[in-house]
Order: C-alpha cells, then sequence, then structure tokens
C-alpha cells in the first residue's frame, strides 16, 4: 500500500471527475421482478429462495462514498441469498387478491477493490489498491401488493418497506446492508396465453430514499423499470429475454454527500430459462435470470444473477403449477 501527499492529489482530482449514490448501488434489486411479475398465486403461503450475485466495476478515476469513504476505481463482487415468505390471504380489495411478503436479512459477502481510499480507521490512511470482504447481514424488506386476473392479464399494485439491519459499520468497505430505509411503490402486469403459452411482463416502481443516519448522507429518489418475454418450450420449461432500465431522478443530500448532488442512469439486456417439475405433488418452479449492464453514468456497470427457487408451503391440493395451465401443443 502506498501512501503520502502525492497520493491525495489523486483522490481529491478524482473526486471531480464523477458523484454517485452512496455506495453506488440502490436497496432495490434491479431484475428482481421478471416473468410472471404480474401474477398473484391462490390464497396460500408460499416460499421464494433468490442468490443474488453482481459483478461489477467504476474506472476511469471516478470517485464512489463507500460506508463514509471516498473511493476511487472501485470494483465490487457481491452475492447473498435472501428467503422470501409470501401469504396471499383469502381478503379481497377492490375484487384483488391481498397479500403480504417478509425478506428477512441473511448473509451476503461484499467484495470491494478500490484503487484510491481515502483515510480510514479500519484500513489506515489515504492508500492505494485496498480490498475489504466481510461475510455481515443484510436488511429487511416487508411488502403488501393486491393482484388482480381477468382473462390473460394479471396485474399487481404493491408497495414494499427496507428496514436497515443494524449491521452497518461505518468506515467498513464491505456491507451487505445499505443502512438505508426506503419505501418502494410499483405495479407490474403480465399478459399470458396459455394456448401459445408466450408470457409478457412488465413492472415499474419508485423507490423513494432516507438518511443514512450513520453516514447523513440522503440518496436520491429512483426509477426502476423490469421487462421480460418469455415461452414455454415444454409444459415445463421456459426460455426468454429480460431486461431492466434504472434512472435517478432526485439528488443526493446531507453532510454525507461531500461529493455533491447526481443522478445515476444504467440499462440491461439479458436472458432467462426457468424449470418446473414436481417432489410427489409439491409443484418446484426454478429460474435462472442473468443481466448484462451497459450505459452507465454514476453507477457501477457489471454482471448481475439471479437463482430462484419458489413452492407452496399450504397444503393445499387446489395449488397447481403454473405449467399445468399451459394448453399449447409443442
Amino acid at each position: 500500500m502506498i501512501f503520502g501527499f502525492g497520493t491525495m492529489l489523486l483522490v481529491a482530482a478524482a473526486a471531480e471527475n464523477a458523484k454517485a449514490a452512496e455506495g453506488a448501488v440502490g436497496v432495490y434489486l434491479l431484475g428482481a421482478r421478471g416473468p410472471m411479475a404480474g401474477f398473484t398465486p391462490p390464497p396460500g403461503l408460499y416460499f421464494q429462495d433468490d442468490t443474488y450475485f453482481y459483478d461489477g466495476k467504476i474506472g476511469g478515476g471516478r470517485t464512489l462514498p463507500f460506508g463514509g469513504l471516498l473511493v476511487a476505481n472501485v470494483s465490487a463482487t457481491t452475492w447473498m441469498n435472501l428467503p422470501t415468505t409470501i401469504w396471499v390471504t383469502p381478503a379481497k380489495i377492490f375484487g384483488g387478491d391481498l397479500a403480504f411478503s417478509a425478506t428477512v436479512p441473511t448473509f451476503g459477502e461484499p467484495r470491494v477493490n478500490a484503487g484510491l481510499l481515502v483515510n480510514s480507521p479500519r484500513l489506515g490512511p489515504i492508500g492505494a489498491n485496498v480490498s475489504d470482504s466481510e461475510l455481515n447481514v443484510s436488511d429487511f424488506l416487508v411488502s403488501s401488493f393486491v393482484g388482480w386476473h381477468s382473462g390473460n392479464f394479471h396485474w399487481q399494485l404493491g408497495v414494499s418497506g427496507i428496514i436497515p439491519s443494524g449491521s452497518y459499520v461505518v468506515g467498513q468497505l464491505s456491507n451487505a446492508s445499505l443502512n438505508r430505509p426506503g419505501v418502494d411503490i410499483y405495479g407490474a402486469l403480465t399478459w399470458l396465453d396459455p394456448t401459445i403459452g408466450v408470457d409478457l411482463s412488465m413492472a415499474m416502481g419508485a423507490t423513494f430514499n432516507q438518511t443514512n443516519r450513520a453516514t447523513d448522507y440522503k440518496t436520491g429518489d429512483e426509477f426502476h423499470l423490469e421487462w421480460a418475454a418469455s415461452k414455454y418450450i415444454t409444459k415445463e420449461f421456459t426460455v426468454g429475454l429480460v431486461g431492466y432500465y434504472y434512472q435517478q431522478f432526485t439528488g443526493d443530500s446531507g453532510s454525507g454527500a461531500r461529493l455533491g448532488s447526481f443522478e445515476g442512469r444504467v440499462i440491461a439486456l439479458g436472458g432467462t430459462v426457468g424449470y418446473t417439475f414436481e417432489v410427489g405433488k409439491l409443484p418446484i418452479s426454478t429460474r435462472i435470470k442473468v443481466y448484462r449492464e451497459f450505459d452507465a453514468q454514476n453507477r457501477m456497470e457489471g454482471t448481475s444473477g439471479f437463482f430462484t427457487v419458489s413452492l407452496p408451503l399450504a397444503a393445499d391440493s387446489s395449488v397447481k403449477p403454473m405449467s399445468s395451465a399451459i394448453k399449447a401443443k409443442f
């Protein structure tokens, strides 16, 4: 590690080149919704487990705020496991099914490398080529939504709340928790034609962030759009295309936002495969989604992926795999 006044000048110069939201990531995981985004299953209790992976970087001497630090030339590899329980109640609101979900905090291990680092009580004084990797706990996510069905159309309106887990450490580059409370409002729509086995889905939402009190940094509010087009090749197997678009529409603020206000953007395209099978009479759905980002501004740019497993927990014989509704002749 190299220290000294020359390194300080490099950091100061980098701060003039770019500005970024705290950690250069949002509390909403882009790409989380895909095929069947607007579909609400019958009343019952369900479980979904997502394993999330992201590998990205932001170079060119551009500076980011991480854990209360200023870092430049950052690359990060992150994995997290996100178990979610979903309860679709028998209650109706305006003819739609009322549902609730909760994602409990779980472990993740972000591995962050920085070309330049401002003074850190954990990692030492101003230096070059530092890295940090800690296994720590992510945040809570609680949601409520209402889902409707009409012929081939299925749609949802919902709201989610992000609750910090309390595991955030100031001065640590590797934090699975962002310590940033927030509210996400979204709508999702799916058109599924069971006669031809085609699913077209879209989800759109806005995240309203609150202040990270540990760093006095308020990230601006964010818009996100996701879409998916998939085809049933058999009643159990689907393939398709997926993508997302992200745009921050208000700037950052607070005394911790030492780089000033900014509005980030990123676009991603990718593919997905899904497979549904039964263990006894229990339907289990699996899906892989992979996204490649491009045209990033004031954000990291990289590759993300999801491996999702979902199944009903309720002992209800009326709950069938979605593939049972597909009538297309393959």
